[in-house]
């Protein structure tokens, strides 16, 4: 059986993907990821065939929009429906074209939720069936209110289920005129808000985190499924470089930084703040520079920086994880054992530093915006203080690593497609 896997955004958002297609590959479906072209690398060494979709995220992040948008972060999700078109128009269509270029002789289609609006309209078009894949809950529930949602307390099973409705219509004003374009070269009917509610709830839908951290809401329909992380370490071929073993050999366990691609317009003023941080702390630090989050080249003797490491190698091997809170990114700290520090920037990585402060492993978020280095420090040196949050880290950790997310999420594909 022939299967496409449609992906994109960062790199965050492909790695899940890029997992169920190496899982589903070893079980004998035929996979083909299409993602933007920026990520062939990564997809091709898995050895996962690729499908090149015109656009790259990366580089639209690093432009003014992409930066204006990080520094003001989710505050207001109606400003970001004018930042969201501006970043997405330059690419939308295009990546459209190419998916459907891809799917013309697939026999079912797999995306991220997030996008399910081009998927069902490509589905539609080729005749195939369509799954729907998510790092982050999509879906509106009482138990919790949407991830991206400016208010991030429980509000009440009414508020927090109208919370990710209104979140819903956002995501999909992001892309409405878009989609509808595309639609209509094909003569198929224009889609609204509760097309978009109404695929979620009728696909099937991978929920790529585990029910120890988001139980499944009672809410939600039968087609969603709580899989578990897909965590897939036994393909790396990844070998640190004797300068970090022989700087994780020299002292106590440091301190990870790292912040992927969220840097706004000033990396080297976050960057300032981060070693001002761990001085004051007393920490030894490791720095991970990623997309340019960070940008440090005067770092002190006891702050080590690199370019990227694996998350599942690294993370153990800290005593705490300072991290902007991605999907992915939480889910390497939660499975270390290891107390977080989320710095929320942009959409849903509030709504994941929440969660780790209600599972009582991480401190409540430090919103990018009102960074200081204080607040960092006083952060820091609770969750290397603190026994009980060290504990319930260490408790969730085994936990997570005794799930195969993975394995379950490959199981229900083959279920539904009778293989």
């Amino acid at each position: 059986m022939r299967i496409v896997i449609f992906a994109a955004g960062s790199q965050g958002d492909i790695q899940p993907c890029l997992r169920l297609g190496k899982g589903l590959q070893q079980t004998g479906f035929q996979v083909l990821l299409a993602a933007p072209q920026n990520f062939a690398n990564l997809i091709e060494a898995q050895g996962v065939p690729f499908h090149s979709l015109r656009g790259d995220v990366q580089k639209i992040m690093a432009g003014e929009t992409g930066q204006a948008f990080m520094e003001r972060g989710s505050a207001n999700p109606f400003r970001s429906i004018r930042d969201m078109r501006t970043m997405v128009g330059q690419v939308a269509i295009q990546m459209a074209e190419d998916l459907l270029e891809a799917c013309r002789t697939a026999d079912a289609l797999l995306t991220l939720a997030v996008f399910a609006p081009f998927g069902q309209t490509v589905a539609e078009i080729c005749g195939i069936p369509l799954v729907l894949v998510e790092p982050t809950p999509v879906l509106p529930t009482g138990d919790f209110p949407a991830p991206g949602f400016p208010i991030q307390r429980n509000m009440g099973r009414i508020l927090n289920r109208l919370a990710g409705v209104a979140m819903l219509n956002i995501i999909w004003q992001w892309y409405r005129p878009f989609v509808n374009e595309f639609r209509a070269r094909f003569g198929l009917r224009r889609m609204n808000a509760s097309d978009f509610h109404r695929i979620l709830n009728s696909k099937p839908l991978l929920g790529a985190y585990s029910s120890n951290v988001i139980p499944h809401p009672r809410d939600w329909p039968a087609t969603v499924h709580i899989t578990g992380y897909w965590f897939q370490d036994s393909q790396s071929t990844w070998r640190p470089s004797a300068a970090l073993e022989n700087f994780l050999a020299q002292g106590e366990p440091p301190v990870y930084v790292g912040f992927g691609s969220m840097t706004g317009r000033d990396p080297e003023r976050l960057t300032a703040l981060v070693l001002e941080a761990l001085s004051k702390s007393g920490q030894r630090g490791v720095l991970a520079t990623g997309w340019g989050g960070l940008n440090a080249t005067n770092a002190p003797r006891n702050v080590f920086v690199l370019d990227s490491a694996p998350h599942g190698w690294l993370f153990p091997r800290m005593s705490v994880v300072v991290h902007h809170g991605g999907a992915g990114t939480t889910a390497e700290g939660l499975r270390a054992g290891k107390p977080t520090v989320i710095v929320p920037f942009i959409v849903d990585q509030r709504f994941w530093g929440e969660r780790v402060h209600a599972l009582g492993v991480g401190v409540r978020p430090i919103q990018a915006k009102g960074l200081t280095s204080a607040r960092l420090v006083e952060a820091i040196q609770r969750s290397v203080s603190d026994p009980e949050m060290r504990r319930r880290a260490e408790s969730i950790g085994k936990m997570i690593r005794s799930e195969d997310g993975l394995g379950s999420a490959v199981k229900i594909v083959q279920q539904y497609f009778g293989e």
